[in-house]
C-alpha cells in the first residue's frame, strides 16, 4: 500500500513536471511583443491644423490615456487636402509597429475615400478607438439678415447661395446638397480648410451661412446662430439654439450626418503585434469611465453628450456606412 501511495506521488510528480516544462515551453516560443511596451512615446498623426477641434478632443483624451498606457502621445499636424496629406504621410512614412496612430474624424476623411481613392489601400489602416459622434449642422453668423431655416430656402430658391463648409467631401456638406434637392433652393459649397475658417466665413458674413459639425458650432457662442440639424435629435437643445432637424422639419429621411473622431492605425500592426494592440484596446477603453477625462474633455468645450466608445467594430461599421453614403452623393460632391 505504502509502494502505491509512492508510486502514485512519483507520478503526480512527474506529470506536474512535464506540464510545468510543457507551459514554459509554449512560453518560450510564444512571441513577447507586447513585453515592456510601449518603450517609447507615441506618434499621433492629425490630418488637420492644429488648434481645433481634432486637436482639443486629442489633447483632453490623451491627458488622461496617458495615465493607463504610461506613455506620452506625440501629435503631429499635418493639413491639406481634406485631410489626405495626413494619411498619406501616415500610411508612407510611419513603421506599422504600434507606436504610430493616426486620429482622424471619420466622417469627412472616409468620405474623401469614396470621391478619391487615395494611393494606399484603404483596408490597410483600420478605425479602433471611437471618441465621439458629432452631427453637422446649418448655422450664420449672429448678424446675417437670414433669421431661419425657411429664410435660407426661400432666399436660395431666388438666387444661388455660397455656402461655406470645412471640407468639400463632408457629412455635413451632403446635409445641405440633400436639402437643396429636397427643396430645389440652390447651394455653392465652398471649401474653407478647417472649422475656424468655416465659423469665420458666416460670422463675417464673406458666406451667406456655414455647415459643420455642430459641437464646433457650439463652441463659437453667440457669434453664431444654429438654424439646423442633420441628426435624429437636436442633442445640445438650447446649445444648438433649439434647432429642429432636417427629417423632423422638412419630412426626409435622410440618415445622420455624422461625424466622429477616432483613432486608427495600420493594419499590418495589428496582425504582427496582437499583444501590443490589445494594450492599446484595454487602456482606451479605461478612459471613458475616468471622471478625469469628462473634466478634460469639458475644459476643452467638448460636448459630453457627443462622447461615447466604440471599438473596432463600431469603427468598421461607421467607415463602411460613409463609403455608401459617399457613393450615393458622388455625384453631388464632385459636380459629376
Amino acid at each position: 500500500m505504502t509502494k502505491n501511495l509512492i508510486d502514485r506521488r512519483s507520478f503526480m510528480a512527474r506529470t506536474t513536471a512535464l506540464a510545468g516544462a510543457a507551459a514554459l515551453g509554449a512560453t518560450a516560443f510564444k512571441p513577447a511583443r507586447a513585453a515592456g511596451y510601449p518603450e517609447r512615446n507615441i506618434d499621433v498623426i492629425v490630418p488637420t491644423r492644429e488648434g481645433g477641434g481634432a486637436d482639443r478632443n486629442l489633447r483632453a483624451f490623451t491627458s488622461v490615456w496617458k495615465n493607463y498606457l504610461d506613455t506620452n502621445f506625440e501629435p503631429g499636424f499635418f493639413p491639406g487636402a481634406s485631410g489626405r496629406v495626413g494619411y498619406e504621410v501616415y500610411m508612407g512614412k510611419y513603421e506599422p509597429d504600434c507606436y504610430s496612430l493616426i486620429f482622424g474624424n471619420m466622417g469627412p476623411e472616409v468620405l474623401n475615400w469614396a470621391v478619391e481613392r487615395p494611393t494606399f489601400d484603404i483596408n490597410d489602416y483600420i478605425y479602433w478607438g471611437r471618441v465621439d459622434t458629432d452631427p453637422g449642422c446649418v448655422f450664420v453668423g449672429a448678424e446675417s439678415p437670414l433669421q431661419s431655416i425657411d429664410d435660407i430656402v426661400a432666399e436660395g430658391k431666388k438666387r444661388t447661395l455660397n455656402v461655406g463648409t470645412s471640407r468639400l467631401a463632408h457629412p455635413a456638406s451632403i446635409g445641405i446638397l440633400a436639402l437643396g434637392e429636397h427643396t430645389g433652393a440652390n447651394f455653392n459649397l465652398i471649401p474653407l480648410s478647417g472649422g475656424k475658417n468655416t465659423v469665420a466665413g458666416a460670422v463675417t458674413l464673406e458666406m451667406d451661412f456655414s455647415v459643420l459639425t455642430s459641437g464646433s458650432v457650439a463652441a463659437a457662442g453667440d457669434a453664431v446662430r444654429t438654424l439646423l440639424v442633420f441628426d435624429d435629435e437636436n442633442k445640445l437643445g438650447e446649445g444648438l439654439d433649439n434647432a429642429p432637424t432636417m427629417n423632423d422639419y422638412f419630412g426626409t429621411s435622410l440618415p445622420p450626418m455624422l461625424s466622429s473622431r477616432a483613432f486608427g492605425i495600420h493594419k499590418a500592426a495589428v496582425d504582427n503585434y496582437p499583444d501590443r494592440f490589445e494594450m492599446l484596446q484595454e487602456s482606451f477603453k479605461k478612459v471613458f469611465a475616468d471622471p478625469a477625462f469628462k473634466e478634460a474633455y469639458l475644459a476643452q468645450k467638448g460636448n459630453w453628450e457627443y462622447v461615447n466608445y466604440g471599438g473596432v467594430e463600431e469603427c468598421t461599421k461607421f467607415k463602411n456606412a460613409m463609403l455608401e453614403l459617399g457613393d450615393r452623393y458622388k455625384s453631388l460632391l464632385t459636380g459629376k
